[in-house]
């Protein structure tokens, strides 16, 4: 597959429940989902079906019932929407969006340490 499939705010959330646990039905999705949505089944069985479209999951017929199954990664899908919010937010440089989690919403110390690591291993040309 090239790029991950971009995917919508609500669709996250059901994907967020079967990067968790999978394979689930439809209606175990909506189960998982109910204390924090209240979405119909209909608007889950359509969440999961474009979600199927773009890629983003696969199912397997079981009798009746379909079982859905994540086909790109929680890491993946993370690190294709911070490059694309990096690109369209930040101009393409991290250096922006650093500056303000320093500037308005500062860093503990741990968080300080684990970047300037981070910086070291770069500017030595080695991965973190």
């Amino acid at each position: 597959m090239g790029e991950p499939p971009r995917i919508s705010e609500a669709e996250w959330e059901v994907m967020e429940v079967l990067w968790a646990e999978s394979p689930r039905t439809a209606a175990e999705v909506a189960e998982a989902l109910t204390p924090t949505r209240d979405w119909s089944p209909t608007t889950i069985k359509t969440m999961l079906a474009r979600l199927l479209r773009k890629g983003a999951l696969r199912h397997r017929r079981q009798g009746r019932r379909f079982l859905y199954s994540p086909a790109v990664s929680r890491e993946t899908c993370s690190a294709a929407e911070t490059e694309n919010f990096v690109e369209r937010v930040c101009g393409g440089s991290a250096s922006p969006l650093l500056a303000w989690f320093v500037e308005q919403r500062g860093l503990s110390a741990t968080e300080v340490e684990e970047l300037q690591a981070l910086i070291d291993a770069s500017r030595d040309g080695r991965k973190p």
